[in-house]
């Protein structure tokens, strides 16, 4: 495997349509059935107009720690960093009040993370009551 500095992530323009699907079935975890409505239909609706944001602010503002290396998920995405392979921006839900809700993408933020901290993750970030 390279270094941790060799690779860069390469990120698609916008995310896949299971990638919506993911992000509705974890925001039916954490939020009201009429927020996932708004949320996900939303983040369909923006999915264009991704912003970057470094992964460890990401990271921070979701009060989420960075997923080892080693775990299942993010050694999966590091294997596709390093194998060139593009990942899917993240998504993400801003409340207003709590903190950001990573819809999808968690592994993603967590490879990107580990890589180097500073590294820019695009994000379709919306915000819901």
């Amino acid at each position: 495997m390279a270094s941790k500095t060799a690779a860069t992530p390469k990120w698609l323009p916008e995310p896949e349509p299971h990638d919506f699907a993911a992000a509705d079935h974890f925001l039916q975890l954490v939020l009201h059935e009429r927020h996932v409505a708004l949320a996900v239909k939303r983040l369909h609706k923006r999915r264009m107009k991704s912003r970057s944001f470094a992964a460890k602010d990401i990271l921070r503002a979701a009060e989420l720690v960075c997923l080892p290396a080693d775990n299942e998920g993010v050694a999966a995405k590091l294997a596709e960093i390093h194998e060139g392979k593009a990942l899917a921006p993240v998504q993400l839900v801003r409340l207003k009040w709590g903190p950001l809700i990573v819809a999808d993408g968690y592994h993603r933020v967590s490879a990107a993370h580990s890589l180097d901290e500073s590294t820019l993750v695009p994000c379709v970030l919306v915000s819901v009551p």
